[in-house]
C-alpha cells in the first residue's frame, strides 16, 4: 500500500558517495579524490561517485583503458588501485552495450506501485534479485525486463534499473528505476541515506534491549567467504537500529531501520550479537533448541523456518520527479506469517513509516516510533 503524506527532513550525507568533487561535459567525468576518501579503491570510487556504474561495470572501464588518474602511469591505473586525497580521476563513460538478458514472461512480479519513473515489487522469497554465479535465469532483472522492457536502457546492463537490492530468502519491498533521472536521483539518496528501510525479523533467544544501535566494519568473514563480519576494522561501515517488539520462550521479534545497506547487514549484526535470524543456516539460525513443555511448539516452529525470517516491510522515499513523498508497506509472507502466530499468538503490529520522509539537502533522518 502507498500512502503519501509529505514534510520531512533527511539523513546525514554519506562521506564516502558525496564527499567527492564531481564534473561531467559530453565525454569525460572527473572525480576529485577528497581526504575522506583516501584508501578507497578507484572501482569503488567510481560507483559510489557516478550513478550509472555499478563496481563491475566501473572495473570494467578501468580495464578498457578509459580512466585516467593524475600522477599515475597508465600500467598502474587498475581497479584495485587505492586513491589519494586531491587526485583527479577522468572517466570516459561508455554506453551500455545491448542487453543479453532474456525477459521472464512468465514470472509472478508482484507490482505494489508504478508510473513512469519507477517501480516497486514485493519480492518473494527464492527469487534471486539480479543474475550471478548459478543464478543467470529467471531472477527479478529478467521478470522485470518482460513488465518493463524500459528497464534494459537503465543502469548497469548486468543489473539494470537496481539501485538497491535484498537476499535470495529475504521477502520484502524493494524500488526499480525505470529512467535514467531516476535510478541517477535514486542511487543519490540510497547514497545519503535519506531513503528509509524497515525489516522485520525473528531471532534466536531473547534480546535484552528494547532498543540498541548497532555500528561495525563491514568485511568478507577471513575463514567463510560467503559471510560478512563485523569484527575486522576497514573502509566499510554497517549501522543498524533495531526495536524490539515482542519476546516469547526461544525467541524475538525484531524491527531493523537501516542507515546504511551493506551486504547481510542485518543478518550479520544480528548474528553477532548472539541472536542470529531463524532458519538463517549461513549465519547460525538453525540449531538445537531446547524441547522443555514450555518451549516444544516453539522450538517445533522455528525448526519449521527454512529460510531466514526477514522481510524488508516497509519502504519510503521522496519520488524522484515531482518530490512527493511516498511510503510502502508490505505483509510478511505465509510462511513467516505462520511463524509469528506460534511464536506471539498476541500479535505483532509492525509501527507504520509515520515520520516525515527526507528532503533532499536536509541533514536529519526518522527513526522508529
Amino acid at each position: 500500500m502507498a500512502e503519501r503524506p509529505g514534510g520531512g527532513s533527511a539523513a546525514p550525507l554519506h562521506i564516502a558517495a558525496a564527499a567527492a568533487a564531481v564534473t561531467a561535459d559530453a565525454a569525460t567525468s572527473r572525480v576529485v579524490v577528497e581526504p575522506a576518501q583516501a584508501g578507497v579503491r578507484l572501482d569503488a570510487l567510481l560507483a559510489g561517485c557516478i550513478a550509472a556504474l555499478s563496481r563491475t561495470r566501473a572495473a570494467s572501464h578501468v580495464q578498457a583503458g578509459h580512466v585516467r588518474v593524475s600522477g599515475v602511469a597508465a600500467a598502474k591505473v587498475v581497479p584495485g588501485l587505492r586513491v589519494r586525497p586531491g587526485m583527479v580521476v577522468e572517466i570516459a563513460v561508455q554506453p551500455l552495450p545491448p542487453s543479453e538478458l532474456t525477459p521472464w514472461h512468465d514470472a509472478d512480479l508482484r507490482v505494489v506501485y508504478e508510473d513512469a519513473d519507477l517501480v516497486v515489487i514485493d519480492k518473494p522469497p527464492g527469487l534471486v534479485v539480479h543474475p550471478g554465479a548459478g543464478h543467470w535465469q529467471e531472477t527479478l532483472v529478467h521478470a522485470l525486463l518482460a513488465h518493463a522492457p524500459e528497464v534494459a536502457e537503465v543502469g548497469a546492463s548486468e543489473r539494470p534499473g537496481l539501485v538497491h537490492r535484498i537476499d535470495k530468502d529475504t521477502s520484502g519491498l524493494l524500488v526499480v528505476s525505470k529512467t535514467a533521472a531516476a535510478h541517477a536521483a535514486l542511487a543519490a539518496d540510497f547514497a545519503r541515506h535519506t531513503i528509509l528501510r524497515r525489516y522485520v525479523a525473528v531471532v534466536l533467544g531473547r534480546v535484552a534491549a528494547d532498543r540498541l544501535t548497532v555500528q561495525s566494519g563491514h568485511a568478507r568473514h577471513p575463514s567463510d567467504r560467503r559471510r560478512f563480519t563485523g569484527k575486522i576494522a576497514g573502509l566499510r561501515q554497517a549501522t543498524s537500529h533495531l526495536t524490539v517488539l515482542a519476546r516469547s520462550t526461544l525467541a524475538s521479534c525484531v524491527v531493523a531501520e537501516l542507515e546504511t545497506g551493506r551486504t547481510h547487514q542485518i543478518r550479520m549484526h544480528l548474528a553477532e550479537r548472539g541472536h542470529p535470524i531463524a532458519g538463517d543456516a549461513l549465519y547460525g539460525g538453525q540449531r538445537p533448541l531446547p524441547r522443555t513443555a514450555r518451549a516444544a511448539a516453539e522450538a517445533h516452529a522455528l525448526a519449521e523456518q527454512t529460510r531466514q525470517a526477514l522481510h524488508a516491510y516497509a519502504l519510503g522515499f521522496r519520488h524522484p520527479s515531482t518530490g512527493e513523498a511516498l511510503r510502502f508497506h508490505s505483509s510478511p509472507p505465509n510462511d513467516m506469517a505462520a511463524l509469528l502466530a506460534a511464536l506471539f499468538p498476541d500479535g505483532v503490529e509492525l509501527p507504520r513509516l509515520d515520520v516525515a520522509l527526507p528532503r533532499a539537502g536536509s541533514a536529519e533522518s526518522g527513526s522508529i516510533s
